[in-house]
């Protein structure tokens, strides 16, 4: 088990680079060089490789091995970084945005290709636990390295030693994946299928809609589709926005890449490692339920201090506060929701799994993606204060849905 959490745990950590470039050292480094809002939003668009992915998923499902596919992707995205390293994005801003758009399509298809090794992996409710801790904890800690370590250093280092360094870690990556024991269980080997299994197979590549009805019917499906969907959208305009506040009137930007992009995310951390071992106690149901109710008290908290212009250290105090319980209750629920969709994913047949993983993981990402391109451009249009209202609503519908499903839906527990 302990080498099946490593495995995972360092493909997720690399996964979360170019996450953490965009969500975290990006936006700062715009809104310095005097962006509004509504601009810096939109470069939410270089995540759009994450919402295609879908389609893609049958042909990593059932061409070559996930072997060869992991060594391929983080072996693209270490050349990227180097092509990366080349360019000045003072000078090179679309030449930027075309490598951290190309890391993103590698980033997509190797999250396909883990995805189904986790999934063929992970086996009984600790292993799935622990396996789902691994993902978000990995990918978080990725994000963390990029976005709140690298922000803190690069006026020191300068652009091009910050991605010359993700290039070795891409190698370095690369390597233990290709000689990685793990890979060679034979679920994951992707050895030739019986000439009926490849004819059916081929079949649903040809008539793609075929292999739709088959994700559809899974059960537990629908319910997980609306919830992924909406489970993030009031916390995410608070993540994305708040940090942005805080720049425009109480920190700077080395402050806000400490306090945001290592502490806060540190708690974030500590909140999905929490999720795996109390998924190993309790019912999904009943933490999701409470969690929720928590994450909306505590929005509460973080909108009321929008109120607070002046600068001083008792607001500097609560701030982090604020995101640091907002960032630890986010990543307890992130753990939760992709034990949700891994326990539904695993009902599929095992040819459909990947890409019903990635089918339920395209749309969770689809959510959070639209609902952080528009954030920007609510505040500039409605202003902080309105903006937050509008985000804490959102949050306690979420709580809502989640109440009434573990009352009478999905999440109700069964009798023993």
């Amino acid at each position: 088990m302990n080498d099946k959490l490593v495995f995972l745990g360092l493909l997720y950590f690399v996964q979360g680079i170019p996450y953490g470039l965009q969500s975290s050292l990006l936006p700062v480094y715009l809104r310095g060089a005097g962006h509004s809002l509504t601009r810096i939003g939109f470069t939410k668009v270089l995540y759009f490789p994450w919402v295609l992915k879908v389609f893609w998923a049958p042909l990593v499902d059932r061409v070559g091995t996930k072997r060869r596919w992991l060594v391929g992707t983080v072996s693209g995205l270490a050349l990227t970084c180097l092509a990366s390293a080349a360019l000045a994005p003072e000078a090179h801003i679309w030449g930027v945005a075309g490598t951290l758009l190309a890391m993103n399509a590698l980033a997509s298809v190797q999250d396909i290709a883990v995805d189904g090794a986790a999934v063929g992996l992970l086996k009984g409710r600790s292993e799935l636990g622990l396996g789902n801790t691994a993902q978000v904890v990995g990918y978080k800690a990725g994000s963390v390295f990029a976005g709140g370590g690298l922000l803190a250093v690069i006026d020191v280092a300068g652009w091009s030693w910050m991605f010359l360094l993700l290039t070795f870690v891409y190698a370095g990556v690369a390597l233990f994946v290709w000689g990685a024991p793990v890979l060679d269980d034979d679920s994951l080997r992707g050895n030739p299928a019986d000439g009926g299994k490849r004819v059916g197979q081929m079949s649903d590549a040809i008539k793609p809609w075929r292999v739709w009805r088959k994700l559809l019917a899974v059960p537990g499906t629908p319910w997980t589709v609306l919830y992924v969907l909406t489970y993030k959208l009031g916390e995410q305009g608070a993540v994305t926005m708040f940090p942005l506040f805080l720049l425009d009137h109480h920190m700077t930007a080395r402050e806000l890449g400490f306090w945001n992009g290592v502490i806060a995310m540190g708690f974030s951390i500590c909140g999905s490692s929490l999720g795996g071992l109390l998924l190993a106690q309790f019912s999904i149901g009943a933490l999701m339920r409470r969690v929720f109710v928590l994450r909306t008290i505590s929005m509460v908290f973080q909108s009321s201090l929008l109120t607070i212009l002046e600068p001083s250290q008792l607001m500097t105090g609560m701030a982090v506060l604020s995101m640091s319980i907002q960032h630890f209750l986010g990543g307890l629920i992130t753990t939760l929701t992709f034990s949700t969709m891994m326990h539904c994913t695993q009902r599929a047949e095992e040819s459909v799994q990947a890409t019903h993983y990635s089918f339920l993981a395209t749309l969770e990402v689809l959510g959070k993606l639209l609902f952080s391109a528009l954030a920007g451009g609510m505040v500039d249009w409605l202003g902080f204060p309105a903006a937050f209202l509008l985000f804490l609503i959102l949050s306690a519908s979420t709580a809502l849905h989640v109440w009434r499903a573990t009352d009478t839906g999905a999440l109700r527990e069964q009798p023993q």
